[in-house]
């Protein structure tokens, strides 16, 4: 008879696109949004981008979840800044006071739920219980607003707290800098096995960078933190430094050049600051079994050709027909990271297949496919206690659709951030999509 506690699988959970979606620039190292700031968004083409995104992981054979944008533009949160009696005022006084404070309370920027928290799961703790620890961000301005939003959504997502323990963030302190799951990587022979978690930083213990152009966003403190929160021992840890010239290639997090998944990294070989072949060993000798490593060297994709592609923050899926690499459609119009992927699947590793993905709104933001989703390793057991609503089918995805283009503008520019009559329109939209997956939707402001 089958063992159901330990048969697992990983869900994706992925954020859905705000119909506040627009090109502020507010994200500084990260060269896509200050690329595209000032540009007309199209928050309508985002949302839909990203929902095929998802059909195509489940119609692999992945479970796969989302999770509602959040009320936005933050009018409450602006209210304690600048006042303001209606939402028209408060949006007025918002930018009078600071353009920059007014287009944070509009970023769609929940949508990226790899920053959603860290997870650790069940398998891995010493309580075995599942245990995220929601992420404080504390490093960019528009984000260390989430937080609150993000921890109940997850409530939501995963209602039995009797097997699950989603963790407040981290005190928003400088030497406390966390970023979530985007500087995690697990490795194990299965989903269902022990791992090994990498838990990368940027920052050291003196909270010392070495970065010269961009800052760097992880500390070290608060990956050790997160770890000793998920109750990991420290055998199943290993805390490995970015390297600077990554972080100031515009690699604002270890996603962005590195991604696991069961036994094989793929990585490019600037990520860290130690090699690729020894954080191999290492994770080997900490598993006890040996792991495929794949990278892409400096020579044939330079690290500011995998940046722009974000080769490195595909989805790498363990699928029935085996592993899967679901890649930005841009890697596939780059002739270099093409040739990397063409090389790793004819590597021999569990690699199957590649599959591409347009989510050109999200890229030009500054975030890939691996960026809009959290990844939670589940038992079959802890997976059917998931939100069943919140569980992406043929039906939601239709329904969602259909929402979408009723309700989403079609186009948003930064001038029109001072828009109460948009403002108010994106609220309502965000209350609806709240109601449409059936869980309890954010009081609009008056």
């Amino acid at each position: 008879m089958m063992d159901l506690q330990n048969t697992a699988i990983e869900l994706q959970v992925d954020g859905l696109v705000g119909p506040t979606h627009n090109f502020s620039g507010l994200s500084f190292g990260n060269i896509a949004s200050s690329a595209s700031a000032g540009k007309t968004s199209n928050p309508r083409a985002a949302a839909l981008e990203g929902l095929e995104k998802m059909a195509l992981v489940a119609g692999l054979g992945v479970a796969q979840a989302l999770l509602p944008p959040h009320p936005r533009p933050a009018i409450g949160f602006l209210r304690k800044i600048c006042g303001g009696k209606t939402i028209a005022e408060t949006l007025e006084r918002a930018h009078t006071l600071s353009p920059t404070l007014l287009a944070a309370a509009w970023s769609s920027s929940p949508m990226w739920t790899a920053n959603a928290a860290t997870v650790f799961p069940s398998s891995d703790t010493a309580d075995h219980r599942l245990h995220l620890v929601v992420a404080n961000l504390h490093t960019q301005f528009h984000r260390t607003i989430e937080s609150t939003d993000t921890a109940w959504l997850l409530t939501q997502l995963l209602p039995d707290q009797t097997q699950v323990q989603i963790h407040p963030p981290l005190s928003a302190h400088a030497a406390l800098s966390d970023e979530g799951a985007a500087n995690q990587m697990r490795l194990s022979s299965s989903h269902g096995t022990a791992g090994v978690h990498v838990l990368v930083y940027g920052r050291d213990d003196a909270h010392v960078s070495t970065t010269t152009k961009y800052p760097a966003r992880q500390s070290l403190l608060a990956s050790r933190s997160v770890a000793a929160l998920g109750q990991l021992s420290t055998q199943r840890a290993l805390f490995v430094q970015q390297s600077p010239a990554a972080i100031d290639a515009g690699a604002f997090h270890n996603d962005v050049v590195a991604v696991a998944n069961e036994n094989l990294l793929l990585t490019h070989d600037q990520a860290f600051t130690i090699s690729p072949k020894i954080l191999a060993d290492q994770l080997s000798n900490a598993l006890g079994s040996p792991i495929h490593c794949l990278t892409a060297t400096t020579a044939e994709l330079p690290l500011a050709e995998a940046i722009r592609t974000y080769l490195f923050n595909s989805q790498l899926l363990t699928t029935p027909g085996g592993m899967v690499l679901v890649a930005p459609e841009e890697c596939r119009n780059s002739p270099q990271a093409s040739a990397v992927i063409d090389r790793w699947l004819a590597a021999g590793t569990p690699l199957k297949e590649v599959r591409y993905v347009a989510v050109r709104q999200s890229m030009s933001n500054g975030g890939g496919p691996a960026c809009l989703r959290l990844r939670i390793p589940l038992t079959t057991v802890e997976l059917a206690r998931v939100n069943a609503g919140l569980t992406l089918t043929p039906d939601l995805k239709a329904r969602l659709q259909f929402f979408i283009n009723q309700n989403y503008p079609e186009t948003i520019t930064t001038t029109d951030l001072r828009d109460s009559s948009l403002a108010r329109r994106c609220l309502e939209a965000t209350e609806g999509l709240h109601r449409l997956l059936q869980i309890p939707a954010p009081q609009l402001e008056a």
